[in-house]
């Protein structure tokens, strides 16, 4: 699994898919949090990042499913797939480090955002006026969507052939996932089962976690969901290695 993940890092760092997402998303949020004049927080008026929070996962939606299409995508265009499942490798052990590899370049996308935090804990009024644990929280769920993101993504390079089609039914699926279920909540007039519908959408456990209170089961939910998307890339790979 290491050797797959530092071969996914290389193979991120030598072409311009690595740099590009995370310039076009750190260029995003900062045009989105600075200077638009619609989300920009300078003419908010609170010392939030609210801004991050709410249009990242959008964001994400988009640039993740570029990361990952071409995951095994490319490996069978290439013909290093069947290469790759020759070696003393399991199905488990490929798909674990793929996905690790593009977890590891949300972080680093993320990463460089923390100084959002800070120019704005000193622009409070007074200093330092920032809700830290709700900060925290949602850098939290942030980062555990996209890594939910991620698996979507890896899942749908496994199941297609073609990369432009791997980015699509990813962004797709990550799209339903994040607003559907919320959406289809609204059309319930009943409470405790609009309640139970968006509990099973994405949105609902990360709005969660943003409030501050980091709560085992949206930990929970996270897990299990990238944990059953890549368990059934792990099953559509080994099925087409038969």
């Amino acid at each position: 699994m290491f050797r797959i993940f530092l071969k996914e890092i290389n193979s991120f760092l030598d072409s311009l898919i690595g740099y590009a997402v995370v310039g076009v998303f750190l260029v995003a949020m900062g045009l989105l949090m600075w200077v638009f004049p619609e989300t920009s927080v300078l003419d908010y008026g609170f010392a939030d990042m609210e801004t991050l929070f709410t249009l990242g996962p959008f964001v994400f939606i988009f640039l993740v499913p570029a990361i990952t299409m071409r995951s095994f995508a490319e490996e069978r265009k290439l013909g290093t797939l069947e290469w790759l499942l020759t070696k003393p490798l399991s199905e488990g052990s490929i798909v674990a480090g793929k996905f690790l590899a593009s977890v590891f370049l949300v972080l680093v996308a993320l990463a460089p955002t923390v100084i959002y935090y800070f120019t704005l804990s000193r622009l409070g009024n007074p200093p330092g006026n920032v809700d830290t644990s709700g900060v925290i929280g949602s850098y939290i769920g942030l980062f555990l969507l996209g890594a939910a993101f991620c698996a979507i993504g890896i899942f749908s390079s496994a199941l297609v052939t073609n990369q432009i089609v791997a980015f699509l039914l990813a962004a797709f699926i990550s799209f339903f996932l994040y607003t559907g279920f919320e959406s289809a909540s609204q059309l319930v007039t009943d409470g405790s089962t609009a309640l139970w519908i968006r509990q099973l959408g994405i949105q609902y456990h990360f709005e969660s976690l943003g409030r501050g209170l980091i709560d085992s089961r949206d930990l929970v939910y996270f897990a299990g969901v990238s944990g059953m998307l890549l368990l059934a890339a792990k099953t559509v790979l080994s099925s087409r290695s038969w």
